[in-house]
């Protein structure tokens, strides 16, 4: 049986409603259904409605229940509103049955049509990508001049990969590596370097400047961190810059990075902390307008990896870079650098 804790700072009867809320929440086969749904990802209003086929002041109604009672968490970028699970902790008194109300959904088979819909809209998602990139690839530094530029977060970059606490630099992956600026730092640094990218003008970019360079330990690969490409490959870092906003499944990424490293090995990620610019999807192509600091060390923690470092960039204009290196957790020993 599940223990409720009691907490110093929640009178009884808070508590009481509280518990009551989210029982009432979780009793509902839709709303359950919401709840396996968002297991790895963030989802506007009208995206849910689609796959739900709901209309949306039907379905706003659950995810309403489902925010009250604490179980989704939500996020506004421009005009619209994302979902996303909360994370365990906020109500410490609720988080056990709130913790088997997730592990038990997700032990759960999506139905076929709902499987379906969630498959073609990552695809619209990934396509919607790959098509902005194709036809700006030649205009790559000045929409990435638009929120922060290379110049502007590459030596810090190249400083924590240099303190990384790597036992060997034999190998290592750059996912998403653009116009190959950073294979720069990377191929005198390791014996041999991968560049993976799933648009082919930005890979060729990227190989353009690797020639140029005279950089003869590159490998170019056109695919994703899913490619069957990559089968075999164990690296020593991985490295990840202002990549994760263009993509539909971030979290999925770290999992599959994770995956790729040799023991000992280091996730070096570089990206927009949350911002409310919605202009950049459009301009920029972005995805995702950053993200909270909290949600990539939950996403490494769910993939096997702990904190090592943090650098927190602030621009002029705003925003704000991240740049976090992870690892296995005998790494654990983060520190944080204003």
């Amino acid at each position: 049986m599940l223990a409720v804790e009691s907490t110093a700072n929640t009178a009884p009867e808070q508590q009481i409603d509280a518990l009551a809320a989210l029982c009432k929440a979780s009793a509902d086969p839709l709303r359950l259904q919401v709840l396996r749904v968002l297991r790895n990802d963030s989802f506007g209003v009208s995206e849910l409605c689609g796959l739900f086929d709901m209309r949306q002041p039907a379905l706003s109604h659950h995810l309403k229940v489902l925010a009250g009672a604490g179980l989704v968490a939500t996020r506004r970028e421009g005009n619209s509103i994302f979902y996303r699970r909360s994370e365990l902790g906020q109500r410490p008194e609720l988080e056990p049955l709130q913790q088997q109300i997730f592990q038990t959904v997700d032990r759960i088979t999506l139905p076929a049509p709902l499987h379906r819909g969630l498959a073609a809209l990552q695809r619209r998602r990934e396509e919607n990508s790959r098509h902005f990139f194709h036809h700006n690839a030649h205009k790559f530094r000045e929409q990435q001049d638009l929120i922060a530029s290379y110049g502007q977060y590459a030596a810090t970059v190249a400083e924590v990969l240099r303190d990384a606490p790597l036992a060997h630099r034999r190998s290592a992956l750059e996912v998403g590596p653009g116009d190959g600026a950073f294979l720069l730092e990377l191929a005198p640094a390791f014996e041999r370097v991968t560049a993976l990218d799933n648009a082919a003008a930005m890979l060729d970019r990227a190989r353009a400047t690797a020639e140029g360079a005279g950089l003869a330990n590159v490998d170019f690969i056109h695919g994703d961190t899913a490619s069957a490409a990559l089968d075999g490959l164990q690296v020593d870092c991985v490295v990840i810059n202002m990549v994760l906003h263009h993509t539909p499944a971030p979290k999925q990424i770290l999992r599959d990075v994770a995956g790729l490293l040799a023991p000992g090995g280091v996730v070096l990620v570089t990206d927009l902390c949350r911002h409310d610019q919605a202009w950049a999807r459009e301009n920029c192509g972005d995805l995702w307008l950053g993200f909270e600091p909290g949600d990539l060390t939950q996403w490494a923690a769910d993939a096997g990896l702990a904190g090592i470092a943090s650098v927190f960039l602030a621009q002029r204009n705003g925003f704000q870079i991240q740049v976090r290196l992870f690892g296995h957790p005998d790494f654990n020993t983060a520190r944080t650098t204003p």
